[in-house]
């Protein structure tokens, strides 16, 4: 098959890698990808939200399977356009990727369809959201509706902070991700699990988990971002999670789009709370994660790329696809400042001798000759495997002191504590 990979960040790196290596991939392209799918196959010089253009472009180079990376591309709706050119999408219609571009779309979704979440209440303006907070105890989750790159959350302790939260998005024009409709949540307790499943329009399957760290600063403080670091499979949680989450989420969620005649074929992540009562869910996310996608993918074993155009073309075989038992740590090295900045850098190696058992997966880049320039942020995520998670962390530091060593005029951040504790 010839596969072509749409986005430019280390989720895109991560699926043109694995993609690369299974058996039926003949050829592996990138739209417009990054340093790294560049090593590995063409890029393409279209923006991943340009539906039109690439699907003309994946007829002139006879593409088998598009895998769509970023939520940009699928609430502009590109799988649908290419669908309609007859392509195989491995990726949600805009309709269905509402799950993810509108949290409250997805809220009054779950309610309606008894899948477990927390109580909320919608506002549109900042009246009516001090006005939600009187139905909510102390601590709420304020949820921007919009897609916000991870950073459209904030979980307030007590009422004075969530008014301050709501006065400033309100106050500046700019609620995250553009409108004015926010999402006011009770505060689940517990501990957060990502759960991702494989939908090829008929039913769901889960695919695998991981846990993931949001916050900038080590111990989970600073701001949100779009992710710092994670490790799969996450431990602590019942043995039986898959089942579970099966049963209470996956099934009722099918049948709810089928009631309501939608069809969902791609990768669903859900974002859960584990609870004294089992999973709520905290939000749907209709793509691969990042940095999730640079832990799992290096574990799951099989011809994926043969197992996702099944999944395209309705017809996903749960067993074509398994999963290692080691543990994969993945560590998230960003520029100075990330996420209220993200500086430019330009002359990176693009080669770097790593130790055995790690990997990286370059950011949005730009490979030049033999070096890169990155458009600053999250520059890179360094993964590490190994049989357990002491040993996976171990690996993943190392690559990452490695590469702090040839990297040390450059400005560059990361947490020091992934897969040391919960994630929050």
């Amino acid at each position: 098959m010839r596969v072509l990979v749409v986005g430019a960040g280390a989720r895109e790196d991560a699926l043109s890698w694995r993609l690369a290596a299974s058996p039926s991939c003949e050829a592996i392209f990138a739209s417009p990808g990054n340093a790294g799918t560049a090593q590995r196959g063409a890029n393409w010089a279209i923006p991943a939200t340009d539906g039109k253009r690439l699907a003309q472009r994946c007829k002139d180079e006879r593409i088998d399977l598009v895998v769509l990376g970023p939520e940009t591309s699928i609430a502009a709706g590109v799988g649908d356009r290419l669908r309609e050119a007859g392509v195989a999408v491995f990726g949600p219609s805009r309709a269905a990727a509402r799950l993810e571009s509108s949290k409250i779309f997805a809220k009054r979704f779950m309610e309606r369809h008894g899948i477990p979440t927390a109580r909320a209440s919608a506002a549109h303006s900042l009246e009516s959201a001090v006005r939600a907070l009187e139905h909510h105890g102390e601590s709420v989750a304020i949820k921007a509706d919009g897609l916000a790159s991870g950073k459209g959350v904030v979980v307030a302790g007590d009422r004075h902070t969530a008014r301050a939260t709501l006065a400033q998005w309100y106050g500046s024009a700019h609620v995250p991700g553009g409108g004015n409709d926010v999402l006011i949540e009770d505060r689940l307790e517990g501990r957060e699990l990502s759960l991702f499943a494989i939908g090829d329009g008929r039913r769901f399957a889960p695919f695998s988990s991981a846990c993931d760290y949001k916050r900038a600063g080590d111990g989970d403080t600073g701001p949100n971002t779009g992710g710092m670091g994670a490790y799969s499979p996450p431990l602590g949680f019942p043995a039986d999670v898959q089942e579970i989450v099966r049963e209470r989420v996956l099934e009722p969620l099918q049948r709810g789009l089928a009631e309501e005649g939608e069809r969902f074929v791609g990768v669903l992540y859900c974002g859960l709370m584990w609870t004294a009562a089992g999973p709520f869910v905290i939000e749907f996310n209709v793509r691969f994660g990042d940095p999730e996608a640079q832990v799992l993918l290096p574990r799951v074993e099989g011809d994926v790329a043969a197992a996702l155009h099944g999944a395209a073309t309705g017809h996903f075989d749960e067993r074509a696809l398994s999963f290692s038992h080691d543990v994969c740590v993945g560590v998230v090295l960003a520029t100075s400042g990330y996420p209220a900045t993200s500086t430019p850098l330009s002359g990176l190696p693009a080669q770097v001798d790593l130790p055995d058992g790690c990997c990286m997966f370059w950011g949005n880049s730009t490979l030049r000759n033999d070096t890169v320039d990155v458009d600053g942020g999250r520059v890179m995520t360094v993964t590490g495997r190994g049989v357990d998670l002491a040993a996976a962390r171990e690996r993943a530091y190392a690559g990452i002191q490695t590469l702090a060593s040839i990297l040390g005029a450059y400005e560059l951040t990361y947490r020091g504590d992934i897969a040391c504790g919960p994630a929050r």
